[in-house]
């Protein structure tokens, strides 16, 4: 009988206990996670600390013994995994004052990634928060009710979506991004403008293209320092990114990629026998570009995970292909999305490109409720291969573009593919020249 070790209770550890449990009823499966909630959903934590979500119990699909007596997985809890012996199979756990050592057949890796605090004076006064697990948000909410004004540091998906929820909860809010434009990973900065208007209108203080240099405060931060000025503050959210949690791969001596994370391959395993990795803290391969990349999102952390764990008590009987890093988030009504590459990341990786940004209906225009939706394709000039798209509008429709993208640029579809796809046409759904065939059109220059 195989014995599987899960490291790690998020959406890749979860999903890879679960599968192979699936795969081999006979296996010995334990789960062992650091914090209190297993199957736990960090990305709903802004929406937990603003009260969208009455809980962050909430967060979680499965409780622990809900997955242990369904799945019949052995779960630890509230246990750290602090070191591991790959030539004798063993990992070293603490719970408590309680070690324990317990041996595997197979390890899975899924210690996923931990908030990125830069090398900043002062960054580690009280009051400068980060956001990783749902087990933190009743800290995170109790810190952020008592304040009037909060900074914001860091205009990405996280910082943008701290910022929406902080004002709702009637705070002041100042967002700094040292980059001229928010989201600067993930959208160009045409469409980029249009989050940032948004964000402006709603209140948002955006101090855009201003490094934050030191943060001040007396045992507690109450000043933001910039490049440019000072700012009074309550409270801090530091949102400046992510890394991957390697630590304990590398203490089992996997290689790490070129982008820092763990390096695995097509079958989630590490360059150590018996030993895979899966979700955010492992390296992806692009599927436009071929290249090795980093990007950390709970969809591709679940596909992993059943990727590693099916491998994991069966052998290689499942491959992961890839991503092209499709990602959806919102700010108040404005829904953004994104896939593939962006303009600036397909001009950096040597792409000659064309562009095109166009607004169009998500109904007809005689169906009420109708709202603007923006759509950006970028192409590859001399084949018409699409390489991205982005995607902004007041309605969900967008993540549902976004998603028709994703499979169009992972297919290889070039422009004429995607003016020709046979999408579907209700005057309440779409109009009859749907956004993505205007979008094509458009971007074909007068050839279609």
């Amino acid at each position: 009988m195989v014995r599987v070790v899960v490291v790690g209770g998020g959406a890749a550890g979860a999903s890879a206990a679960a599968r192979a449990r699936r795969l081999d009823p006979n296996a010995e499966v334990i789960l062992i996670e650091r914090g209190s909630m297993i199957t736990h959903a960090p990305c709903g934590m802004p929406y937990a600390i603003g009260g969208i979500v009455k809980s962050h119990e909430e967060l979680m699909t499965y409780t622990p013994e809900e997955f242990e007596k369904e799945r019949n997985i052995k779960v630890l809890t509230r246990t750290a995994v602090v070191d591991v012996d790959v030539d004798k199979h063993v990992v070293v756990t603490r719970r408590g004052e309680t070690e324990e050592r317990i041996t595997w057949d197979k390890l899975v890796i899924a210690t996923g990634a931990k908030p990125l605090v830069p090398n900043i004076p002062g960054a580690d006064l009280k009051g400068i928060l980060t956001l990783r697990h749902p087990d933190e948000v009743p800290d995170l909410k109790g810190h952020l009710e008592k304040a009037k004004t909060v900074a914001v540091v860091g205009g990405g998906y996280i910082g943008v979506e701290m910022a929406d929820v902080l004002l709702d909860m009637g705070k002041r809010v100042l967002l700094f991004e040292m980059f001229d434009q928010v989201l600067p990973a993930s959208l160009d900065p045409d469409t980029a403008a249009v989050v940032a208007e948004e964000m402006r209108g709603r209140g948002v203080e955006l101090h855009l293209g201003e490094k934050v240099v030191e943060f001040r405060g007396a045992g507690h931060v109450n000043k933001v320092v910039t490049e440019k000025g000072e700012y009074q503050v309550d409270e801090v959210v530091l949102a400046v990114g992510v890394r991957p949690d390697v630590d304990l791969a590398v203490r089992a001596g996997a290689k790490l990629g070129e982008t820092g994370a763990i390096y695995v391959n097509e079958y989630m395993e590490t360059t150590v026998p018996d030993v895979y990795a899966a979700g955010d803290a492992v390296e992806k391969t692009h599927r436009v570009t071929g290249r090795r990349v980093w990007i950390p999102l709970a969809p591709t952390a679940n596909k992993e995970g059943q990727v590693a764990g099916g491998n994991a008590v069966k052998g290689r009987v499942m491959r992961f292909p890839g991503v092209v890093g499709t990602a959806v988030t919102r700010f108040h009504s404005l829904f953004i999305a994104r896939t593939g590459l962006s303009e600036r990341e397909a001009s950096q990786l040597g792409y000659k490109t064309q562009s095109a940004l166009i607004k169009a209906r998500t109904k007809a225009h005689y169906m009420p409720g109708a709202e603007t939706v923006h759509v950006k394709l970028i192409a590859e000039e001399s084949t018409g291969r699409i390489l991205g798209a982005q995607v902004l509008g007041r309605s969900q429709v967008v993540a549902s573009y976004v998603d028709v993208m994703a499979v169009a640029i992972q297919s290889g579809y070039t422009v004429s593919d995607l003016f020709f796809a046979d999408i579907g046409y209700m005057p309440d759904a779409a109009p009859v020249w749907h956004p993505l065939i205007v979008a094509a059109r458009v971007l074909s220059r007068g050839k279609l």
